[in-house]
């Protein structure tokens, strides 16, 4: 996974400060929990609110897409990329893995300067 770094300030984008967001969204969501497949679109649909309130609280001049994936520890493999036509010293993205005995959660926010 790839950051993409811009310098701290209103108007950039700061991959310290959000990927601090998903960590906590997705701690604040998953906690302890062990894995339940019934369980899985209420906890991504859980994080995924809770990084956008709390990007949206920032009060920046962006455009937030925020993705979660949570898959069972089974053994499986799961590759996945993305790519983006932007203006790179604005917009920027950050992606957060999370894991415990039973599951991982992979977290990635895009930020579009408006």
């Amino acid at each position: 996974m790839t950051e993409e770094t811009q310098p701290d300030g209103q108007g950039s984008f700061v991959v310290e400060e959000v990927n601090s967001i998903i960590k906590e969204a997705i701690e604040a969501t998953l906690q302890t929990a062990a894995y339940q497949h019934s369980r899985v679109a209420q906890w991504t649909s859980g994080i995924t609110e809770h990084c956008l309130k709390r990007l949206a609280g920032l009060h920046r001049p962006f455009k937030y897409i925020v993705t979660c994936i949570i898959m069972q520890k089974n053994g499986a493999g799961l590759h996945t990329a993305s790519s983006c036509y932007w203006d790179n010293t604005s917009d920027g993205s950050c992606s957060y893995r999370w894991e415990n005995k039973t599951m991982y959660c992979i977290c990635s926010v895009f930020g579009c300067m408006i």
